[in-house]
């Protein structure tokens, strides 16, 4: 205990020593057992089929879903998944790969700013609280396009906060650094890679009184450097597709912000929860963290704590207001976030204030009675997640995490505390995407069912699924028909003449009836009904909890 605590609370080391520890350490949590689960539905196996049509075809330009147009995102994340299916082969571990490392150079990234803009144990601090923290590693572990746009942000966003500082040499070459990640943030997710770091810095520019800063900014060689980077795919996709751009930018950012159009409509507080939630044991410091921001907004370092709110409560708020909310929305808070916490902490050293006495004490409350609660819980008859060992074993991470905080926070010990909360979430980590995500995978999966096809299913037969099974495509390597609900795949179902692979149940009960041998995938409520409307017999070939798979033959 005393090498860790003198190596957190050392004020120098070198950099490359620290970025070696957290590099090992956050290397094994976000990368070990990566390809054990199978692809989620419905967005893993989404943004794993859509790069491998683009490696199968040759074409990066437009993105195919099941052989449709699917212009829902831009392209970074297809790209970075084409280019890992080709260096690791065609399977889970490649398609989470870009997403993993994405979330560890985001920790890497966050301890640099931190470094830079307040010192070493302030940089170390925080890249120790957002790797540890279990929402965030959950995340990186999923193939999603958040995790790469949250790296992108923190580097567009931590490169302006290097380079306005007062005695910064490098300033041109964060300011074109930062400019080359929000394009980048653009090709990873859209307008938000503008609309972000040009809202956060004007506010900041505005609350800090600090206008002069434009002439620095390298406006005019930044923006062409923006636009080099950010506007060659939107130019070429645009051309070969006219219909582009008004799905694209209408539909997909400004119907989705401003209506329900998507049917993701959540409270105005639906964040509120959800950060407590997925960034626990740290998010119950976040008042720490933004104790005396405005008081001290005008020294240097209080300048920079400014920003950093200021890009937290932004994007915060901004989602909070859109009409389309998911969880993910919420992980570019994170690293923003874990600066604020990891400098309260550091400024704490000899112990906490009265209000970080109160949040440990809190903080150790609810993990007690959050372990309680998980070992209870494989025992109620309605339990379907976790086994009894499971709900046990993670229980007590909680619990012990719980009771250490109890004790540290009554001695008044910060580092400690600190490391007492990063162990216990960091074992957690480890865990929890191990035992806990099996359960999920279970529900959430249907590939012993497709790989059943891949093996069955001669050249000339047919594949289909009630509703786009996301799945079926990849692990199949086929184009599927897609029977009644069309989902997201509606706006390429219109594109052309795809009547062959959309239609409704009694135009598919005619293929059923026909010569062909055919597959097909369903919800296990559904097999009755389908069994009504055809004359071939149903036999049924595999189950998952959700799904069945049935043939004609």
């Amino acid at each position: 205990m005393k090498y860790i605590v003198d190596f957190l609370t050392a004020k120098e080391s070198p950099a490359r020593k620290d970025l070696g520890a957290l590099l090992v350490i956050f290397g094994v949590a976000f990368f070990q057992f990566l390809g054990h689960l199978p692809l989620f539905e419905p967005d893993e196996a989404r943004y794993a089929e859509i790069p491998r049509e683009m490696l199968e075809r040759g074409d990066f330009i437009t993105p195919l879903l099941n052989h449709v147009k699917y212009f829902e995102k831009p392209p970074l994340l297809y790209w970075l998944n084409a280019i890992s299916f080709s260096l690791f082969g065609e399977n889970e571990f490649a398609a989470r790969f870009a997403c993993a490392l994405a979330g560890l150079l985001t920790v890497l990234i966050t301890y640099h700013v931190g470094r830079t803009l307040f010192g070493r144990r302030e940089g170390l601090f925080a890249a120790l609280i957002l790797g540890t923290t279990t929402g965030f590693l959950i995340q990186a572990r999923i193939n999603l396009t958040d995790m790469l746009v949250t790296f992108c942000l923190t580097a567009c966003l931590g490169c302006f906060a290097i380079a306005v500082r007062d005695s910064e040499p490098r300033r041109g070459r964060y300011c074109y650094l930062g400019y080359i990640s929000a394009a980048l943030a653009v090709l990873a997710k859209g307008l938000i890679g503008i609309v972000f770091p040009g809202a956060i810095i004007f506010l900041y520019l505005l609350l800090g009184k600090r206008w002069r800063l434009l002439k620095e900014m390298r406006l005019v060689t930044g923006t062409l450097l923006f636009l080099l980077v950010s506007a060659p795919w939107f130019i070429l996709v645009s051309q070969r597709n006219p219909e582009f751009a008004q799905f694209f930018f209408i539909h997909e950012h400004f119907e989705r912000f401003l209506t329900k159009v998507h049917g993701r409509y959540q409270p105005v507080w639906f964040f509120i929860p959800v950060l407590l939630g997925t960034m626990i044991p740290w998010s119950f410091f976040i008042p720490t963290g933004l104790k005396g921001v405005w008081r001290e907004r005008l020294s240097e370092t209080g300048r920079q704590a400014l920003y950093l709110a200021i890009w937290a409560i932004f994007i915060f708020v901004f989602f909070s207001k859109s009409d389309s909310k998911l969880v993910p929305y919420i992980l570019p808070v994170f690293p923003p976030l874990a600066l604020l916490i990891g400098k309260a902490f550091v400024r704490q050293l000899d112990g906490p204030d009265r209000l970080m006495r109160i949040e440990g004490y809190v903080l150790a409350a609810i993990l007690i009675i959050l372990g309680i609660g998980v070992c209870i819980y494989p025992h109620i008859p309605q339990a379907k997640d976790f086994s009894p060992l499971e709900g046990l074993g993670t229980g007590s991470i909680f619990l012990i995490e719980g009771a250490a905080a109890l004790a540290m926070t009554r001695r008044g010990a910060t580092v400690p505390l600190f490391v007492s909360l990063c162990l216990c979430s960091y074992l957690l980590g480890i865990v929890g995407p191990i035992s806990l995500m099996d359960n999920v995978a279970t529900r959430r999966s249907s590939k012993d069912l497709c790989l059943i096809v891949k093996e069955k299913a001669a050249p000339d037969a047919v594949i289909a699924s009630f509703g786009h099974e996301q799945g079926l495509p990849f692990y199949t390597q086929r184009r599927v028909i897609t029977v009644g609900g069309m989902g997201e795949l509606e706006f390429g179902s219109k594109q052309g003449d795809q009547s062959a692979w959309f239609m409704d149940a009694q135009q598919f009960s005619r293929i059923w009836d026909g010569p062909k041998p055919v597959f097909l995938l369903l919800r296990r409520n559904d097999v009755d009904g389908f069994r009504q409307l055809v004359k071939t017999p149903i036999r049924e070939l595999g189950f998952t909890p959700k799904k069945t798979l049935i043939t004609n033959r």
